[in-house]
């Protein structure tokens, strides 16, 4: 099974690029990020032509999250729980039915967070607080879980071109980072780096600055995988080339293989 998250930056604007990949990559389950949309202003009949069950979380200009699944769903769950006044459409759970039992699988887009010292970086670290008090609660099923998404986080120095660029972003705090640690300790395993130790991999090119000629990338978009995921772990893969077609998203697909 073959599990891929994308910021797409937009999925009207990108609609071409999003359903040229799908058809090339033939993915079972996308998690789509910063969607950009309302739910009804989704082009869902654009996937399901393809074969595809859509759900969506969206909100109007901003953020939303998307799944895109071959198997139909079982069961939809739409907003971190933990704040019930937070309107950002950033967290979708989609579980659905395999040979060995429920798959889990979640599209998270999580905040920025930027500038530092504004109410916008504690966001990010409270919501994030929050997406380890659930991913918690959530391991107790010992179901494969697969948190698929735009992390807005750069765990390592490996995972920039230049770290010496974004040492004053939101992305590289050394809270951020904790942060994102302290979910990892749960118990979840970086796919990337479960089967890769190798730095030069990133995921995000910016539009400005030759950032994709130069190669100036950084790794932001992971997927997490529970223990019982985990140990279904076939493959990892980036599709970097996506990233010079047309019109692109400044985000790469990168995607799993899982023998479930």
């Amino acid at each position: 099974m073959k599990i891929a998250t994308w910021n797409i930056n937009g999925v009207r604007a990108r609609i071409e690029t999003a359903v040229a990949w799908v058809r090339e990559a033939q993915p079972d389950i996308v998690c789509l990020q910063e969607i950009k949309t309302v739910d009804e202003g989704f082009p869902s009949t654009a996937f399901e032509d393809l074969g595809y069950n859509v759900a969506t979380h969206g909100q109007k200009g901003f953020n939303g999250v998307a799944l895109l699944s071959k198997l139909p769903f079982d069961e939809v769950n739409r907003g971190l729980p933990g704040d019930d006044g937070d309107e950002q459409a950033r967290f979708i759970e989609g579980v659905f039915s395999v040979p060995s039992g429920a798959l889990r699988v979640v599209s998270l887009y999580l905040p920025n967070g930027n500038p530092i010292g504004t109410e916008k970086f504690t966001y990010k670290l409270a919501w994030m607080e929050r997406l380890r008090t659930w991913a918690a609660s959530r391991l107790l099923t010992e179901e494969p879980l697969v948190l698929g998404g735009d992390y807005n986080v750069i765990l390592e120095p490996r995972d920039a071109k230049d770290p010496s660029l974004w040492t004053a972003d939101a992305l590289f705090q050394p809270e951020s980072r904790q942060a994102l640690r302290a979910i990892e300790a749960l118990g979840f395993a970086d796919a990337l780096r479960a089967t890769t130790d190798a730095g030069g991999l990133y995921t995000f090119w910016d539009y400005q600055a030759g950032a994709w000629q130069k190669n100036n990338g950084i790794r932001i978009d992971h997927l997490l995988l529970s223990p019982p995921a985990a140990d279904h772990l076939v493959s990892v893969g980036i599709d970097k080339h996506v990233r010079a077609w047309e019109k692109p998203s400044d985000h790469v697909p990168v995607f799993v293989e899982l023998s479930l």
